[in-house]
């Protein structure tokens, strides 16, 4: 198996396991953000697509094995996170013009992401911050997903951070993946509207490099 970052001619290689992979990183919190499945689908592709952005495939390791794209992990400075945010800004006006989505869902989407803000500590740039960690339910089981991880704790100690983080549903059961490669808990945060929806607290999980 190898670990691989994506380069610009490779994205379309992976795009189609996307919109799948990081849902499966938090259901309940990205329903409650986006309303509904199709709209988290095609902002995730879209922003996939788009260097620099949240789901940026600039900040993706793959891992692949004969050809066979297996998981993935999404990593960047703690610093670059509200910046790669904002950058989903051009990849909604993208939609919006190919006729993709309604623009009338937009203010919606804003204000259940600026509850739900309150839900993720505050990121520093000395920090490596995981933003999404996933593997294809048939490659589970096959330490897939310890190998994506530890690749980013090395890449981030060659790198020069002092600390790597990420957030994560307190009723995930990577929590205790998390915590068996070595990470502790930091921080156990809740924001009162995301939690009448039933979005769970959040976990900021971490360790010093």
């Amino acid at each position: 198996m190898e670990l691989l970052a994506v380069t610009d001619d490779a994205v379309e290689q992976f795009s189609a396991d996307i919109p799948e992979l990081m849902w499966s990183t938090g259901p309940i919190s990205y329903e409650y953000h986006f309303g509904t499945r199709e709209l988290f689908n095609a902002v995730a592709l879209g922003s996939w697509r788009h260097r620099g952005s949240l789901f940026g495939f600039d900040a993706a390791t793959v891992a692949v094995e004969d050809g066979r794209f297996m998981g993935v992990e999404i990593g960047m400075n703690g610093a670059e996170y509200r910046d790669r945010q904002a950058a989903l800004g051009p990849v909604w006006q993208k939609l919006i013009a190919d006729g993709d989505i309604d623009p009338n869902v937009i203010p919606g989407v804003l204000q259940r992401s600026d509850h739900a803000s309150w839900l993720n500590p505050v990121l520093h740039a000395d920090t490596y911050y995981v933003h999404a960690l996933a593997v294809k339910p048939e490659f589970r089981g096959k330490r897939i997903g310890y190998q994506l991880i530890d690749g980013a704790i090395n890449r981030a100690k060659e790198q020069g951070y002092k600390r790597f983080q990420l957030d994560v549903l307190s009723d995930n059961p990577a929590v205790e993946f998390y915590r068996a490669v070595g990470l502790e808990l930091l921080a156990e945060t809740r924001a009162p509207k995301p939690a009448e929806y039933g979005v769970p607290p959040e976990y900021r999980m971490g360790m010093n490099l």
